[in-house]
């Protein structure tokens, strides 16, 4: 039976890994995972007062030597509330009754975090506007401006 804050390293054995794979380059040894269990606040009934269902991941991602570190900082940046000061990384799951899903939901949701910062961001494009648009901006301000002038009354005193 697993108390409230256990910590376990462990190989997923109910998966059958040993890495978690990201990319064709990257893969995350599960060894470098450290698992918590604490009671859930999800669904489960009476058992939710009993079992320690939920899951909470923490990885050491700043000393991990399995990722690059413009992935690490894509990963940062795009999840600055999952990084603790340390530098770990820190996912939790109690959407399941059970551990092993909620397990299984946190390698998942890391996997897809780490798949989408893998990938570099698109360079901007810089465009000029068309010859045409900047004509038809110039007519446009020029009629708003004759509208404007319209709505003057002509003799001031």
């Amino acid at each position: 039976m697993v108390g409230d804050g256990d910590v376990r390293r462990q190989a997923d054995v109910t998966l059958g890994w040993t890495v978690l794979p990201i990319t064709e380059n990257i893969a995350v040894p599960l060894a470098e995972f450290e698992w918590q269990y604490a009671r859930s606040g999800g669904p489960g009934g009476q058992n939710v007062n009993k079992v320690s269902s939920k899951a909470v991941l923490r990885w050491a991602m700043a000393t991990s030597p399995s990722v690059p570190p413009e992935v690490k900082a894509r990963m940062v940046a795009a999840h600055p509330s999952h990084v603790t000061t340390e530098g770990e990384f820190f996912i939790t799951s109690q959407t399941y009754r059970d551990q092993e899903r909620n397990r299984e939901a946190c390698l998942t949701k890391l996997a897809a975090m780490l798949r989408k910062a893998a990938t570099p961001p698109t360079p901007r494009k810089k465009t000029k506007p068309s010859k045409s648009s900047k004509k038809r901006r110039l007519a446009d301000k020029k009629h708003n401006s004759s509208r404007k002038s319209e709505r003057k009354v002509g003799g001031e005193d």
